[in-house]
């Protein structure tokens, strides 16, 4: 049995070298006898002990990572990465060293360690659970089964009760215990040893020059440029140009989809202006032209055209069971929308008026704001005054004590020469003391370097003996034989030719099938697309007959709308509107204005109340573009609502499209 004095040193030596260990670049023979170096100052049970562990953790690595990597996945998800290595220890002293410790030194050494962690990790790996299932079967892939199970599961599951003592002992202990929070040494800090600089010289102080009075400020300085007029001019013009095409855009919008009126109606808007432009006439009907469909556009007409009728079916059924008629829904829808229509252009120009209203009381609020700013101004003046006076008798004071400050100074450098002789002296002792300690400290480095050189030397030269030995390179290579690894799916090179020869005749019968059912399915799907086109035709007829029998309708009906009257709530704006202009007029008198912004402010006001009247007559034009629009949406359902009332397939597709 090893004996150790501090188990918990030795792990972490153990730790501290398989971190250094890499696989790429030394192999574990060279590492192990670097390590071994290391070790000199241990005894030699416990050197022997560190070796037999690190040659272990590397020999049995692919088996103690499957345990760690599945540990940090479940268990260990809080756990430090960079502690890994002390659980791949653990888990091979655990494996393959707890016959030859026994339990109490196993348990000492893990108790000589952090409580929390070893309690999680024993609680994962001795779980019983895990051995039989997934450890032993990933073992498996790596070495043969019934040695995985003999060898390595038997021997856990046997100490798997006494090594459940020791997990409950751990969690006692961490539920007892309390934290104690290590003290850490605090690093004292050491100045600098650095050459004091040479004091600089003190400026003597410049004579503070006196201002010259400077010249006032023109008062062109406050006084916007006329090009900026003339800019403001220009825009605001643009701006009403702007303003003018959207208003007959929004006139004229949709025009290609309201119906005609009647010709012995002249709207005002007509009269106004009449276009000068007029499209000519289409003389070929456009249902003529001939489109041409793809598989994709024939499949969704078809499937449009057969879901319109299953629902025409649909409703013939329930008229036949007793189902009403919706023409009575249709009158009462007709009326909800003219009523919806009214409330929105009422609320409609409740917004405009309130907009107007809040623009008046914008401009009361800024004629007070202007009287409020005159009031402050003067009160900022006199308090600049005041400012400006005890600004002049602070500096002077400032003055006054720098000129005391620079005579302290000037007598402090001369008492600092005497010591920074002082100073220099003791240097000198230091740098000679130095200077012969690295002397003794080259000597020594040179000696071990020849040594290492000579060592390196002798072997060299037992490497190239070795290599100069003679060696057989040509190797008798058989087709017909296995490489003799002893796996079950083992073959040679020859059968391996004959089996890959089987795979592609294989793969050419199953490509020719392939492509004879590729060819079957696709005249089935022409023979698919034939059809629907027929049907489609039939459809398309029937939807001829239906748009002539729609458009007779329209040309014997026509339609006319008149102006909401004016709510409560329009009539009130309107009110306040006037008395809140006069309101303004008045303030403007008492203000007395000079005649230069007067004459900007008139102009101003002018542009404003041509804006607002152009906004109401935009206004007036687009509701009658709204009702004109609204009465024919409803000439077009009560259509629909008497043709259903007849039959036929063409009706619902003509219900639909009013929909």
């Amino acid at each position: 049995m090893v004996k150790m004095v501090s188990h918990g040193k030795h792990i972490a030596i153990i730790v501290e070298q398989l971190n250094k260990f890499n696989p790429e670049n030394q192999s574990m023979e060279d590492f192990l006898n670097e390590s071994a170096k290391v070790l000199q100052t241990l005894n030699v049970t416990d050197e022997n002990f560190v070796l037999e562990t690190l040659a272990g953790c590397i020999e049995y690595k692919s088996l103690l990572d499957v345990v760690v990597n599945a540990f940090f996945v479940r268990d260990g998800k809080h756990c430090l990465f960079s502690e890994r290595n002390l659980y791949v220890v653990i888990c091979y002293l655990a494996t393959f060293q707890l016959e030859e410790l026994g339990l109490q030194h196993f348990s000492r050494i893990v108790k000589s360690l952090d409580t929390a962690k070893m309690h999680k990790f024993l609680r994962f790996f001795f779980n019983a659970l895990n051995l039989n299932t997934w450890i032993k079967d990933e073992w498996s892939h790596f070495y043969d089964s019934l040695y995985v199970k003999e060898n390595w599961i038997d021997p856990l599951l046997r100490w798997q009760p006494k090594m459940q003592q020791v997990i409950e002992q751990f969690a006692d202990k961490l539920s007892n215990c309390t934290t104690i929070v290590k003290t850490s040494t605090v690093t004292q800090p050491k100045e600098f040893n650095l050459t004091v600089p040479k004091p600089r010289a003190i400026p003597i102080p410049l004579p503070i020059p006196v201002l010259e009075k400077s010249q006032p400020v023109p008062p062109s300085t406050y006084k916007s440029p006329k090009e900026k007029k003339q800019l403001e001019e220009i825009k605001t013009k643009n701006r009403r140009k702007a303003e003018d095409l959207l208003l007959k855009a929004n006139a004229n919008q949709f025009r290609c989809a309201t119906m005609k009126l009647e010709k012995g109606k002249n709207t005002p808007d007509s009269m106004k202006s009449k276009p000068t432009f007029q499209a000519q006439k289409i003389q070929s009907r456009i249902d003529n032209i001939p489109v041409k469909l793809n598989a994709a556009a024939i499949l969704r007409e078809g499937a449009l055209y057969q879901r319109k009728m299953e629902q025409e079916l649909k409703r013939i059924e329930n008229l036949l069971r007793g189902a009403k008629d919706p023409s009575e829904f249709l009158e009462w829808q007709k009326q909800m929308r003219g009523k919806d229509l009214e409330e929105q252009l009422a609320e409609i120009e409740c917004k405009r008026l309130q907009g107007k209203l809040s623009h008046e009381e914008a401009v009361l609020a800024h004629q007070n704001v202007i009287q409020e700013n005159k009031k402050k101004a003067d009160l900022m003046r006199e308090e600049k005054a005041e400012l400006m006076h005890q600004y002049a008798e602070k500096r002077l004071q400032e003055q006054k004590e720098m000129r005391e400050l620079v005579e302290q100074v000037v007598e402090g450098h001369k008492n600092a020469k005497q010591a920074k002789l002082k100073l220099q002296k003791y240097k000198q002792q230091i740098v000679q003391e130095v200077c012969e300690e690295s002397r003794e400290l080259l000597q020594q480095a040179l000696e071990e370097e020849e040594e290492k050189l000579r060592k390196r030397y002798e072997l060299i030269q037992q490497i190239r003996a070795i290599e100069s030995l003679p060696s057989l390179k040509n190797k008798f290579v058989d087709l017909t034989e296995t490489g003799g690894h002893g796996l079950i799916c083992e073959m040679s090179i020859v059968e391996l030719r004959e089996r890959l020869a089987l795979l592609r005749e294989t793969q050419k019968a199953a490509e020719e099938e392939k492509r004879d059912q590729i060819i079957h399915e696709k005249q089935a799907k022409e023979q698919l697309l034939l059809d629907k086109l027929d049907q489609i035709s039939l459809f398309r007829a029937e939807l001829g007959r239906a748009a002539a029998l729609k458009q007779e309708e329209k040309k014997r009906k026509s339609q006319s709308g008149e102006r909401p009257v004016k709510d409560e709530r329009i009539l009130n704006l309107q009110q306040k509107i006037i008395e809140k202009t006069m309101e303004r007029k008045k303030q403007a008198e008492l203000l007395k204005i000079t005649p230069q912004k007067t004459s900007v402010t008139s102009v101003k006001n002018s542009l404003q109340q041509n804006h607002w009247k152009e906004l109401e007559e935009s206004r007036e034009r687009q509701f009658k573009i709204l009702q004109h629009g609204f009465m024919a949406r409803e000439t077009a359902q009560k259509m629909a609502a008497y043709e259903a009332a007849k039959s036929g397939a063409t009706v619902c597709i003509l219900r639909s499209e009013v929909k």
